[in-house]
């Protein structure tokens, strides 16, 4: 597998992935169940280690391709596809780009992997997520996570997402920490497939809009958000309050490199600090969630999908009087 790695987040948890929490990672809705189902398949994984493998492979995009040739949800190379893909629907086909087919084969291949580097020491978990990204064989090479950068920081990140996100706010001036990206992350992802709605969106959730976008495009009597909607309702929940507009957004948070990202800072887009225009919400693996623009909805994004990336920042907790 191929991942843009995440930056350094939570360190593993030695629970094993069977006694991990229920599917506390949001999920596309049309995955629940099948994700739900797949993550049962074996005592060493569980229904939210499956969900936060897929969120860093691919953001739950069946049609994501990486630069060296893995495709679909789970990011399968043809040559493993081709020896642990499965028939997953029963319609006679095993296809890369079928959730259907892709899910239930990541989590057989966790299964697999995890018998493959059972005698290995060290966290159990840890060693399963490894094997995914770097393969057992080198697994077994390192007698645990291989001094991999990437596999090492792809390794900590799903940990970390798959593990219950702590809430709560904290003190003003300070950035968010990793636990409380996730959780702005998780919250959402519950509002993917939203419509857009230029000036929609508020820290209660969907809202409808203001007329107009700078192409004439109204959200009067659309409900759902623009991209800092987005942002100010996914860091409601956990007590930051964020200004309205994407350039103030930034103003309001602490620029980091993208070797620092990790789930939950943001992406800006445009030419200066003073003419950004669009926000997402990185969650790793080179994905973000935005509410990209009119006629569209909230959906999974590649980073790279508009040409004037201006850089990455972090939230800082901030009372409402502040802003």
């Amino acid at each position: 597998m191929v991942v843009i790695a995440a930056a350094l987040i939570t360190a593993a948890s030695d629970t094993p992935a069977g006694q991990a929490l229920g599917l506390s990672v949001s999920v596309p809705a049309k995955y629940k169940d099948l994700i739900e189902e797949s993550g049962n398949k074996c005592p060493e994984i569980s229904p939210n280690l499956l969900a936060a493998l897929l969120t860093q492979e691919s953001g739950f995009n069946p049609k994501a391709k990486s630069p060296v040739g893995a495709r679909g949800i789970g990011q399968f190379m043809p040559g493993t596809w081709e020896s642990s893909g499965l028939d997953g629907n029963g319609d006679g086909k095993r296809d890369i780009l079928d959730p259907e087919d892709a899910i239930p084969s990541s989590a057989q291949h966790l299964c697999d992997l995890a018998d493959e580097v059972k005698d290995v020491p060290g966290n159990k978990q840890n060693n399963i997520l490894a094997a995914y990204n770097a393969g057992s064989g080198a697994v077994k090479k390192y007698g645990g996570v291989p001094p991999y950068k990437e596999t090492q920081n792809y390794v900590r990140s799903i940990s970390a997402l798959a593990g219950k996100p702590a809430g709560g706010g904290g003190k003003p001036g300070t950035v968010v920490n990793a636990d409380q990206g996730v959780t702005a992350v998780n919250t959402a992802q519950e509002m993917v497939g939203k419509p857009y709605s230029w000036g929609g969106g508020n820290a209660d959730g969907p809202s409808t809009g203001t007329c107009c976008s700078p192409k004439g495009s109204s959200g009067k009597g659309i409900s759902g958000f623009d991209c800092s909607g987005l942002v100010m309702y996914a860091y409601a929940k956990l007590g930051v309050t964020m200004p309205r507009t994407a350039a103030a957004q930034y103003a309001a948070s602490k620029p980091v490199t993208s070797a620092k990202l990790r789930p939950g800072d943001l992406v800006f887009y445009g030419s200066s600090a003073s003419s950004i225009h669009h926000v997402g919400i990185y969650i790793g693996g080179g994905y973000m969630i935005d509410a990209p623009k009119p006629g569209t909805k909230v959906r999974y994004s590649p980073t790279d999908s508009m040409s004037d990336l201006f850089g990455f920042a972090r939230p800082v907790h901030t009372s409402a009087k502040e802003i």
